[in-house]
């Protein structure tokens, strides 16, 4: 394993550690500050999983920090908008006919900014339908 941090954070990461020590499956990282062979014991592990989660929070409240100070600047947060309404409507269409995320993703096409020709991620499908299902909730 490379570091520590690619096995998980918090519980998760305690609750493998259990399981590993359980096994008798011993670590070795190969970078970062464990860097070495370690047994996966309750104690190393639970303040690795106690700093994963402090170092994770930490990250996420500078993110908000940054975000916020963007905004008071008069920044806009996250990618460029590739849907529009004839995607939508297109999109609603094609979920009337019980067409997959998938495929519904493969028949729209982005008419502006850098993605312009690709098709949407069915992520971005899902949360375009998403968000108008929510808006147009009864």
């Amino acid at each position: 394993m490379h570091e520590h941090k690619r096995l998980g954070r918090g519980l998760a990461l305690a609750e493998l550690a259990e399981q590993l020590r359980a096994a008798g499956v011993g670590l070795e990282f190969l970078t970062g500050e464990l860097q070495g062979t370690h047994d996966p014991t309750r104690v190393v592990f639970t303040v690795l999983a106690a700093l994963s989660g402090m170092e994770r929070e930490y990250i996420r409240d500078r993110a908000l920090q940054g975000h916020e100070s963007a905004r008071k600047n008069g920044k806009a947060i996250g990618g460029a908008t590739v849907t529009d309404p004839a995607m939508l409507s297109m999109a609603l269409h094609l979920r009337d006919q019980d067409l997959s995320l998938r495929k519904i993703a493969a028949r729209l096409v982005i008419t502006q900014g850098a993605k312009k020709g690709r098709h949407p991620s069915p992520a971005t499908v899902m949360r375009m339908l998403r968000n108008h299902d929510e808006r147009h909730l009864v």
